[in-house]
């Protein structure tokens, strides 16, 4: 039975699509059954992971739609396989923004994802969902059918500011429409451990999340092979096994698998 999780931050900037698809990847290179769910209608997240979002015959817009079922949209890239980081990509494009305004007058417009997960919750051990950076009906139905909320941040004084407004978009999902939500942990990103005030930040979440288990051991470190990886259509961690950014990020996919064990 598959694991849930939306990787969601109301900041924009902060990695969220990065963090998706190098998760993604890393889980599949430790060996698990991976679908990445891209609900971003800028699709980043579906060109990050090899596949050209222009020439998506079905994407996540015809499944919230229910014109199409999961396992019709889903698609593998190819340059994944070849890297034994395969995993499979339920894409979007710039469809998906016209998405809110159709689904605003349909019934369970918030479960829909939900539902459409539901038929392939047995084919995967992870579904992880990119989020765009705002609560729209689009980021309702990822948090509707999660599990959990990974938030990656950095370590910068607007983030702390943020990420009380997540914790309060995430206690109201919770008690309104998705008992199992919770955050299962923040994720520090693009860290520089040169910079006192990132050293000071992750300090104080440390101090506030540490006790509570919702504070990942692995750290992020910023990294230019992670930036460049994009352009190429790969995760940094198929891009530059090597990098201690991609190295990062098959340490944190291990630290998922622990940490799913125990849920």
């Amino acid at each position: 039975m598959a694991k849930i999780f939306c990787i969601a931050n109301q900041k924009g900037g902060v990695g969220k699509t990065t963090t998706t698809v190098n998760l993604a990847a890393g889980l599949a290179k430790v060996g698990q059954r991976v679908l990445m769910v891209d609900l971003d209608p800028q699709g980043n997240a579906t060109m990050g992971s090899g596949i050209d979002k222009r020439q998506l015959e079905l994407s996540v817009y015809d499944v919230l739609l229910e014109s199409a079922s999961v396992k019709e949209a889903c698609v593998q890239s190819g340059k994944l396989q070849e890297a034994q980081c395969a995993y499979d990509i339920l894409g979007a494009n710039r469809e998906l923004a016209g998405a809110e305004v159709e689904m605003v007058s349909l019934e369970r417009r918030e479960k829909r994802l939900k539902s459409a997960l539901a038929t392939v919750a047995d084919d995967y051990d992870f579904v992880l969902i990119d989020c765009p950076p705002s609560l729209s009906l689009l980021t309702l139905n990822g948090l509707c059918c999660a599990h959990g909320v990974i938030v990656p941040m950095q370590c910068e004084y607007f983030a702390l500011e943020g990420l009380a407004d997540l914790v309060n978009t995430i206690k109201q999902v919770h008690a309104n429409l998705n008992r199992e939500l919770k955050i299962i942990g923040l994720l520090r990103v693009m860290f520089d451990p040169r910079i006192t005030l990132q050293q000071q930040v992750s300090q104080e979440l440390d101090a506030r999340y540490r006790a509570k288990g919702q504070l990942f051991d692995t750290v992020i470190p910023r990294n230019v092979r992670l930036a460049e990886a994009p352009s190429y259509g790969l995760p940094g961690v198929v891009f530059d096994p090597s990098s201690k950014g991609a190295q990062a990020f098959v340490a944190f996919a291990q630290e998922m698998v622990e940490r799913v064990k125990k849920m």
